[in-house]
């Protein structure tokens, strides 16, 4: 937000300065509310946890190829093995805080759906989930409310639903992800704006969904575990030799 320095200036430049400032920060906030709409039309479709999916034993010399690579022969089946395991995780919140503490050791992501969720299907605007015998747990139309940060880490989209008994699925907190960009979803749903903004806090402490469509070909699955691949293995190699 920007702030306006005070000075002595004529009460009309002020009041031009102000009107301006408001224009900007109105069309500001009608581009990221067009944003928004965009990321919910391109991501329509009906989406499972993903790395069930690509951990797969038969996708094994997908995740070894892109380590190697990087790390050579000796390194890279150790850490392709890392970053299958990285994402893995089974607990969250107060669970996870309790076994990993502040993260400086090392932690597991809890990269599921939770509260029951085994499916979910982004409809434009409507989002819903189901169980694992497909039965309807919720479904709601969400609105734009606006950016968010993870920790600083990680900018987002913010959705709200009216419904008054959406209980932990009041908010989507949506990453800027799509089938088409990395071929996969990041986000966080729940019943606090506060306690999705946060890392390694409260009860949504290291868990972050990440989502793969239920029809995903074989060369997206080869896609979505290269780029994994390859992203997290510069940004190591970025950390080592700082």
């Amino acid at each position: 937000m920007k702030t306006i320095t005070k000075k002595l200036v004529p009460f009309m430049l002020v009041l031009a300065l102000l009107v301006s400032c408001s224009a900007f920060g109105m069309a500001e906030a009608t581009g990221e509310a067009a944003e928004a709409a965009a990321l919910l039309e391109n991501i329509k479709g009906t989406y499972e946890p993903l790395f069930p999916v690509i951990t797969k034993p038969e996708y094994d010399q997908i995740w070894l190829d892109p380590c190697v690579a990087a790390m050579g022969e000796e390194a890279g089946p150790m850490a392709a093995e890392m970053l299958k395991a990285a994402c893995n995780g089974t607990i969250y919140g107060q669970e996870a805080i309790d076994a990993y503490g502040d993260g400086s050791n090392g932690v597991q992501f809890d990269c599921l759906f939770i509260n029951g969720i085994s499916t979910l299907t982004f409809d434009g605007n409507k989002i819903s989930g189901a169980d694992g015998n497909g039965n309807q747990v919720f479904s709601h139309e969400y609105t734009y409310v606006s950016k968010l940060l993870l920790a600083g880490m990680m900018e987002g989209y913010l959705y709200e639903t009216a419904d008054e008994d959406a209980g932990e699925f009041k908010y989507f907190y949506m990453m800027p992800d799509t089938p088409a960009t990395t071929y996969h979803l990041e986000f966080r749903y729940g019943s606090n704006v506060d306690d999705l903004a946060k890392y390694n806090e409260g009860p949504y402490a290291y868990w972050l969904a990440a989502a793969f469509p239920v029809d995903a070909n074989e060369e997206m699955i080869k896609n979505v575990i290269t780029l994994f691949c390859e992203e997290n293995l510069a940004e190591e190699q970025a950390e080592g030799a700082a």
